[in-house]
């Protein structure tokens, strides 16, 4: 991959700033340091008039439970994002419908729609719901699908964007901090692309923000 590797002792801010002045469509993803930014990001911009917010992935479960990336992204920014329009990715629906719908959500607009995503990175090296060794990671020709069986905890079945979609963003940031993220930051910007590694398949105008502790291995 080559990206621009940001290393920052507050990426949330830098994320936040990148947030805060982008428009078009754009994709945000879960997490706590996500989280962080998405506050930051509410408190830098009040008007995000023009602004789509689409979601990389999501579990299977109502936007109040307490694993929703939506219901955390709700609280962190939508509902201070005034004017904004937001496509939510309706867990309760299952894997299956879920992903259905979103797909002919998104495909309304293409499959390179996406101005801006912003992804995470797991301690497996996986991006939004593309886990190593599972069939969704393979997809080629749908804009989302449904994982049934996700990697990791929490163990309930998700809805995510496809790599093709992913990288048809007209520009990706990496948000990844913490010691225990070195090690999958280092096989997704530092080694050869590997699908036992998915972000490290991530393709384009690649913008990485990380804090020293992430960065400890590149």
């Amino acid at each position: 991959m080559n990206a621009d590797i940001r290393v920052t002792d507050d990426p949330a801010q830098a994320a936040a700033e990148l947030l805060a002045s982008a428009g078009g469509h754009v994709a945000i993803t879960g997490g706590s340091t996500p989280r962080l930014a998405y506050e930051r990001a509410a408190e830098l911009r009040e008007d995000w008039s023009g602004v789509d917010f689409w979601f990389t992935d999501e579990r299977c479960v109502p936007p109040d439970h307490e694993h929703s990336n939506f219901g955390m992204a709700e609280r962190a920014l939508l509902s201070r994002a005034e004017g904004a329009t937001v496509h939510r990715m309706r867990g309760e629906l299952g894997h299956e419908d879920g992903a259905t719908a979103y797909e002919n959500e998104l495909g309304e607009f293409g499959p390179d729609a996406l101005d801006l995503i912003l992804l995470g990175v797991g301690p497996d090296a996986h991006i939004c719901s593309l886990f190593p060794g599972d069939d969704a990671l393979g997809e080629r020709e749908r804009l989302v699908v449904g994982v049934e069986t996700p990697g990791m905890a929490p163990l309930v079945s998700r809805i995510t964007l496809t790599l093709p979609v992913v990288n048809a963003s007209r520009q990706v940031v990496f948000l990844v901090t913490g010691e225990d993220k070195a090690e999958a930051a280092a096989r997704v910007f530092a080694a050869r692309p590997d699908p036992r590694a998915p972000g490290s398949l991530v393709e384009g105008d690649v913008i990485a923000l990380l804090d020293p502790a992430a960065a400890a291995r590149l």
